[in-house]
């Protein structure tokens, strides 16, 4: 029997988070559907203003929040009860205000990888109901946030994600060199996590195992080893309710194993992602004498020198269906999806 999960002050009916997934691939629609199934939809930051009726090509930022907030509306008309929250990446450049809009938007839960969230409980400071839960690949990265926010705030995190790089998709909080070792150890780090929390504050933590969780048996894995929950994203990509377009899904549903694997973002960071059609994304942006014209990274290469290519258009492109020349981010699993399903149908198959 599954437990359900408990983060702050919510109780999710199945012990799963959706992961977000950038640039409108989890929006409101796949967010309100897997919250309605009783998991906890996050709708992603990273771009939403693209594609978003209130971006003009040049009010960005102030799109960025109108339109987060909007997609939280639409998840709560499908799933009014439901456990909604985001993901934030503290490598965009309004990571602060896209906090407070997902605050203002009723967000309850938060989740923030891509850098340590040291700042976070304090842009929450006047909505302590809001869950806060950061996402780390190491015990020592748990450690830095958790003794910062105690000190500074006198909080803890409500939860922590324990992201596999060997595995997750989209970007990782990793070098690219010790990526693929071998060397990490995933539910050793989960178990780390716990016992940190356990040993250091007298408290249970729940920590949620991320990357590579596909099916049941993965899911099942994954409690057995000690985490309280899974977050899945690639997973639900292939839905009726995932909010990229239908050409994105049919990449998945194309892609081998062997297509899958690292790219270096901008960012600074590793990405993993399909890589058929890696050369056309530079030459897009070549081609069309793209410039930044967003500055939607703190950090980004191709900001200040113009290396690589502008990753938030990329992923855009991906996104409303041009595969050819967008990115098309996944875990080292997309190559499993052989149909299109429904969110409730995952569920069913996961939990039933």
């Amino acid at each position: 029997m599954t437990q359900p999960l408990r983060i702050g002050k919510y109780t999710a009916r199945f012990p799963l988070i959706q992961g977000g997934m950038g640039v409108r691939v989890s929006a409101g629609r796949l967010a309100g559907h897997v919250a309605k199934c009783g998991g906890i939809g996050l709708v992603a930051a990273a771009g939403i203003a693209l594609n978003s009726r209130f971006y003009n090509g040049r009010n960005y930022f102030q799109a960025d929040s109108e339109a987060f907030k909007e997609e939280l509306r639409k998840a709560y008309e499908i799933a009014p009860e439901g456990i909604i929250g985001v993901n934030v990446m503290v490598a965009l450049s309004d990571f602060e205000e896209l906090v407070k809009a997902a605050v203002e938007g009723g967000a309850k839960v938060i989740v923030c990888g891509a850098g340590l969230p040291m700042s976070l409980p304090e842009l929450t400071l006047d909505h302590p109901e809001v869950a806060l839960v950061p996402i780390v690949s190491s015990l020592r990265a748990a450690q830095l946030i958790a003794r910062k926010w105690l000190k500074s705030y006198d909080r803890l995190p409500d939860a922590v994600v324990v992201e596999d790089p060997d595995t997750a998709g989209g970007h990782l909080g990793e070098k690219i060199e010790n990526i693929g070792t071998g060397e990490y150890d995933q539910y050793g780090t989960v178990r780390q996590v716990k016992e940190f929390f356990r040993s250091e504050y007298g408290t249970d933590v729940p920590v949620i195992a991320a990357g590579g969780i596909w099916d049941r048996a993965d899911v099942e894995h994954a409690l057995a080893e000690g985490a309280d929950g899974v977050q899945m994203a690639s997973r639900f990509v292939c839905t009726e309710e995932c909010d990229a377009e239908e050409a994105f899904k049919q990449k998945y549903l194309e892609c081998r194993q062997e297509d899958i694997g690292l790219i270096m973002s901008p960012a600074g960071l590793p990405g993993r992602a399909i890589l058929s059609n890696k050369d056309n994304i530079r030459q897009h942006d070549l081609d069309y004498d793209i410039a930044c014209s967003m500055g939607c990274l703190k950090k980004c290469t191709y900001k200040e020198t113009g290396e690589r290519f502008c990753i938030v258009t990329a992923l855009d492109r991906a996104q409303r269906g041009d595969v050819e020349t967008g990115l098309v981010f996944c875990g080292t699993n997309a190559w499993k999806a052989d149909r299109i399903t429904t969110v409730q149908a995952i569920f069913d198959e996961l939990f039933g």
